[in-house]
């Protein structure tokens, strides 16, 4: 028997973030996992300038270690294709120069990225780190929660249960009551291929919207080495009442699609084509209870628009380290004082990802969005603010008042 203060189930970016945070406050925890390391997790793996922001307010010095592996490409923008195949390149910043240093945002295997971060794990003596670990119970005690593995290997009590194990947690869904909503979900499939013509030179990641798939969309994220993480994505009860299947419809995409067959015409499938579920962050949830937060997909957190979960895994995490620590300060872990902790997550992210669901919600139709990438296309002063506001979230909500685009369309330069 194990006894402990955090005790965090789920290695990773979220439950990783979680404990290298608490390690540089000072306080211990053990982090389980059921996977060995490294390993492969299905992901559209792009990496925001969250993670990089975070990474480098926890220490500088990781930011480094990760940016000297060649594990990462470097991303600088944003390419949006509309139905009608108009393209809009946006930079995540206005006027950029390029510099490999400073990134805005990354494109990394799930396989690379997590094992770079138990790495990290690894370095801090204040964590204790067990993998090829699944946890089989959960039992509420008086003081917090037992977890036991499923061989007897491990039992720990804990004060503080710290839920990071993605969209399928059975923690999750049966002890913290997060059911799944359809309108709330997505899935999508991810294939690695090497070899696709024309990407950009400048690693934007490219989301093609069709026709006949609006609202989902199809994605192109540049990787080392020539290769691509390809996707597509669609809100599940869409999905359901369409009666698609996305294997089908990426392989159909590849093939006959007018723009795209060409590209992947030579290009080479590695592995296979592997599908995953996305819990979106566009519905309030209630994601803690007395001696436990959700972290991450767990907590459903994943961007509705842009299906983003590891730059919001990893701000959860941080800040769940950070109520952990007024928890104790405090001797409170009753979930009438860790309300703080879901307050804090939606005043960060939920206001975010509501915004993105109601441009989610706007851009279904693709006449509006071919008529939106007309006017966009020829309105430099659109471009330019459209840029800004990859690190402006009070510009971002200019995006779904008709004003904004009434006084864009009479200002042109």
């Amino acid at each position: 028997m194990i006894k402990t203060d955090a005790c965090i189930v789920g290695a990773g970016p979220g439950g990783a973030a979680t404990a290298l945070r608490l390690s540089y406050l000072g306080i211990p925890s053990i982090l389980i996992d059921k996977s060995s390391f490294p390993r492969d997790k299905v992901c559209g793996d792009a990496i925001s300038g969250k993670v990089t922001t975070l990474l480098n307010r926890l220490d500088p010095e990781i930011l480094q270690r990760f940016n000297g592996q060649p594990i990462q490409s470097d991303v600088w923008g944003i390419k949006f294709v509309s139905p009608s195949f108009r393209e809009l390149d946006i930079p995540f910043r206005p006027n950029y120069v390029r510099k490999s240093a400073e990134a805005p945002g990354y494109v990394s295997k799930r396989l690379d990225f997590d094992h770079f971060l138990i790495e990290e794990v690894k370095r801090r003596d204040n964590i204790t780190f067990y993998e090829s670990t699944a946890i089989a119970d959960y039992e509420r005690t008086a003081d917090g929660w037992r977890v036991r593995s499923k061989d007897g290997s491990l039992e720990v009590e804990t004060r503080m249960l710290i839920v990071a194990n993605g969209a399928y947690s059975r923690f999750s869904r049966l002890q913290a009551g997060l059911e799944k909503d359809d309108r709330h979900y997505a899935a999508a499939v991810r294939a690695y291929y090497r070899g696709v013509k024309q990407l950009d030179q400048d690693n934007f990641i490219e989301l093609h919207f069709i026709k006949s798939l609006t609202p989902g969309y199809f994605w192109i994220f540049p990787l080392p080495n020539g290769e691509a993480n390809v996707g597509l994505g669609m809100r599940s009860d869409i999905l359901a009442r369409r009666k698609l299947n996305l294997n089908t419809e990426l392989d159909k995409l590849l093939q006959e699609h007018p723009r795209l067959r060409e590209r992947f015409r030579n290009a080479e499938l590695v592995g296979k084509v592997k599908g995953f579920g996305l819990p979106l962050g566009s519905k309030r949830r209630q994601i803690s209870g007395d001696h436990f937060m959700l972290v991450g997909d767990a907590g459903h957190l994943v961007d509705p628009l842009t299906g983003e979960g590891i730059g919001n895994a990893f701000y959860s995490g941080f800040i769940a380290a950070e109520q952990l620590e007024q928890c104790l300060q405090a001797n409170d872990f009753s979930a009438a004082f860790l309300k703080a902790y879901d307050q804090r997550v939606d005043r960060v992210l939920g206001s975010e990802m509501r915004l993105s669901y109601r441009l989610q919600k706007m851009l279904m139709y693709p006449a509006v969005v071919n008529l939106l990438a007309n006017i966009i296309a020829g309105n430099q002063k659109i471009l330019h603010v459209l840029s800004g506001m990859y690190n402006d979230f009070s510009l971002r909500e200019q995006l779904v008042k008709p004003l904004f685009w009434v006084k864009m369309i009479f200002k042109k330069s």
